[in-house]
Order: structure tokens, then C-alpha cells, then sequence
């Protein structure tokens, strides 16, 4: 069986339909991390014969969320999810411009590679996030993560593109809720929560925005803490 038949890319398709010129992206994309895993981690190993459903259909659910956003900036993108995806969706609208921060010498090697081979409107910055997150802020209408960090951690690294007027789309698992809680100790978040598409515990949190309790007056604009929006 080929890979364009195999059942699991079927099913992801279905999730997560996209134009045939996206899939041929996407598909350089599998084969090339299929290579290169045998030698780094870029995905759990176990779930590598799902990885269609379980990484690609699981990052193209951001799309829609993010409206006609076309600058993204995507933290720790490790083996490509959400980033690389992402850019392979926006690639043929001709002005998409995205960035994936990966600290990992060797991922960051894969991510090129990934985008090169793929022709895809991508820019891989190797560094820690703290260090370039201030100079790259300005301008992102998108910030990014799967698998990162629990939220009070990811919003001390997203704050600088929330406040720039990012939105977050961020992966996340059944401890959501937990962790908005614990984020809401020290942060004031208008989130959204919404159902995963490709994971029956996963969720897409939505923030709108961040500030630090404590910190100025957010000028009147109203936060919530995280209710459910599931749809």
C-alpha cells in the first residue's frame, strides 16, 4: 500500500481537507521525517504510524482558527507540529510568512531541510525563545506551540506576541483545564477552550489575551477566565 493510500492519511484528510497541492507538501514533509527519525526523536516513536492523524490533522486544525492570518510564529517546533504544517496550508496563498523557533541544532537542521525540500515560506531561527521573541514580536498575527510547556510557563514565553496583538493557538491535552487554573494564579487570560478534531482528550486553547496580575491596566478590555467553547 502506498503512503497516499494508507489509512491513516485517508482519515486525516477527512479531518482536515486541504488543497492538492498542500498534500504534496505535506507529503515531502512525512517522508522526510520518517528519514530522519530513525536517527533524532522528532515524534514519540510510538505514534509514528499514525502520524498523519496524529500530527498533520492535529496541527491543520489550527487553520481555521486563525482566520486570514498570515504571519505565524510557531515556539519549539521540534519535529515540525504545528509549524511546518502550518506552512505547508499557507504556502499557496503567496504572502504567508512563518517562523519557527527551535533551540535543537539538529531539529532546527530538519526544519530547514523540511522547508527547503518542500518550497515552503518558512524561517527557522535556532535559538531559545527568550532570546528572540522581543526582536520578532512586532507584526504576528499567530503564536504557536504544541507539547511546549504547561500554560503558566508557555504564557511567560508567548507574552511578548500576545502583547504585540498575537493571537495564541495553543495544543493542548485533557489537563487544560488544570492548567488555566494554575495560570490564572498570576495571569488574567481571555481564553477560549475548544474540542480537538483528532484527539478525544486533546483541545485547542485560544488566547485572545495575557497579562501578568499585577502588571497596567489592560485599558478596559474585558478577560475571561477560559470558559468551554466546544464546536
Amino acid at each position: 500500500m502506498s503512503h497516499a493510500d494508507s489509512p491513516d492519511r485517508v482519515r486525516a484528510l477527512s479531518l482536515t481537507p486541504v488543497s492538492r497541492e498542500t498534500e504534496g507538501r505535506l507529503d515531502i514533509i512525512v517522508a522526510l521525517l520518517e528519514k530522519w527519525q530513525r536517527t533524532i526523536n522528532l515524534v514519540a516513536p510510538a505514534t509514528l504510524p499514525q502520524v498523519w492523524t496524529r500530527h498533520v490533522a492535529d496541527s491543520l486544525q489550527l487553520l481555521p482558527l486563525a482566520g486570514a492570518a498570515r504571519r505565524w510564529v510557531d515556539l519549539g517546533s521540534g519535529g515540525g507540529f504545528p509549524g511546518l504544517v502550518v506552512a505547508a496550508a499557507l504556502a499557496e496563498r503567496g504572502d504567508a510568512d512563518v517562523t519557527l523557533v527551535e533551540s535543537d541544532s539538529r531539529k532546527a537542521a530538519f526544519l530547514r531541510e523540511a522547508a527547503r525540500l518542500a518550497d515552503l515560506p518558512v524561517t527557522v531561527l535556532p535559538a531559545r525563545i527568550e532570546q528572540v521573541s522581543g526582536a520578532i514580536a512586532a507584526g504576528v498575527e499567530v503564536v504557536s506551540a504544541r507539547a511546549l510547556a504547561p500554560l503558566p510557563r508557555l504564557l511567560e514565553l508567548a507574552v511578548p506576541f500576545l502583547a504585540a496583538g498575537a493571537t495564541g493557538l495553543f495544543l493542548k491535552g485533557q489537563d487544560v483545564d488544570n492548567e488555566l487554573t494554575q495560570a490564572s494564579k498570576s495571569w488574567r487570560i481571555d481564553a477560549e477552550i475548544k474540542a480537538s478534531l483528532t484527539d478525544g482528550g486533546g483541545h485547542v486553547l485560544i488566547v485572545r489575551a495575557a497579562e501578568r496580575l499585577g502588571a497596567a491596566s489592560s485599558g478596559g478590555r474585558e478577560f475571561s477566565q477560559g470558559g468551554h467553547h466546544d464546536g
